[in-house]
């Protein structure tokens, strides 16, 4: 896979270039497959719809790549890549958008309704929100100049949300490094994919609500965290207030805050990242700091890593065969109608 996967920097309105590889990958739990060519005579023109209109999201929004990358990693690390993170709460659901990890902070819900919505003039009940997710996600990476990777197909869509799994099994700015890896071991992510998929940092903003603690009070002490640059500490609390100012944003990675690059890498090894969870994976462990040394250097082999990452990521506990639905919109289950 790591040869045939190409770097591409496409504009607005291109294709995405796929490698020839098949990733037909086992879904882990469900019985069934997931592979690349679900749709190909379903809806042929299923990946083409949601490039299109990621692509003009972007020129409207340079933001939203990385929320739509968010959106599908909030997605599978509660009960697996099944749209959960998108339903609203009604009848018997709660919605994930109420946890503290979304609330606030999750967006590009409205855009995935869009790409819903022309799906459903394309081929009706046919693709499903979770793959919508999942192709989204590959997009943005690819349009801020990312690597690309074939997105296994095949998800179907949860009937249920769980709030306490999004307040509970997402990773937190401020866990330590050992909860973090923890909580990536339990959806069956390593020590490697922890550290490449963080990689996703290298666009997006945080809000300050998620970092002010670095800045004022990182032990409980009154004192800020000394493995925090302090020139850059002294830019932060500009932005971010001991006070106020909760919704704030400042940039994950603030040398090149729009483009899919290893900087995020770079700026970790000059104690410039935002989180603490950022950072962490520089100070706190050895063989995580060997791999963000790695990919700072090399960013072929973060690319090649990160695509590997997002296709085990996707593939956590999806529902397939006769589990779960294909939702006509996707903030709802069919029976809401």
């Amino acid at each position: 896979m790591a040869a045939s996967l190409n770097i591409l920097i496409v504009a607005a309105v291109s294709l995405i270039a796929f490698s020839p590889l098949c990733l037909c990958s086992k879904a882990y739990g469900s019985g069934g497959y997931l592979f690349p060519q679900f749709y190909d005579h379903s809806c042929p023109k299923a990946q083409e719809i949601v490039q299109t209109i990621v692509a003009k999201a972007f020129a409207q929004d340079p933001r939203m790549p990385a929320s739509l990358l968010r959106l599908h990693f909030h997605d599978c690390f509660v009960k697996g890549c099944d749209a959960s993170i998108l339903l609203d709460s009604s009848g018997t659901i709660i919605s994930e958008k109420r946890s503290n990890p979304n609330r606030n902070s999750a967006r590009g819900f409205e855009l995935i309704e869009e790409i819903k919505h022309a799906l459903e003039q394309e081929c009706p009940e046919t693709v499903s929100c979770a793959d919508i997710l999942a192709l989204a996600a590959r997009d943005s990476t690819v349009i801020t100049g990312g690597p690309t990777w074939e997105v296994p197909l095949g998800r179907r869509d949860a009937r249920g949300a769980s709030l306490s799994g999004s307040n509970n099994d997402i990773p937190a700015p401020n866990n330590t490094f050992q909860t973090i890896l923890t909580k990536f071991k339990r959806q069956g992510l390593n020590l490697v994919d922890l550290v490449s998929l963080s990689g996703s940092h290298t666009i997006g903003n945080s809000r300050c609500t998620s970092f002010r603690q670095r800045l004022y009070n990182q032990s409980g002490n009154g004192k800020p965290d000394l493995t925090l640059n302090q020139y850059y500490a002294s830019v932060l609390r500009k932005q971010c207030p001991r006070s106020g100012g909760d919704q704030n944003l400042s940039f994950l990675d603030s040398a090149t805050p729009f483009k899919f690059d290893n900087h995020y890498f770079k700026n970790l090894i000059m104690y410039k990242g935002l989180l603490s969870s950022d950072e962490i994976l520089f100070t706190k462990n050895r063989e995580s700091r060997e791999l963000v040394k790695l990919y700072a250097e090399n960013q072929e082999a973060f690319f090649d890593q990160f695509a590997k990452s997002m296709v085990k990521m996707g593939n956590i506990s999806p529902l397939t065969g006769s589990r779960g639905e294909i939702r006509r919109i996707c903030r709802r289950v069919n029976h809401a109608y």
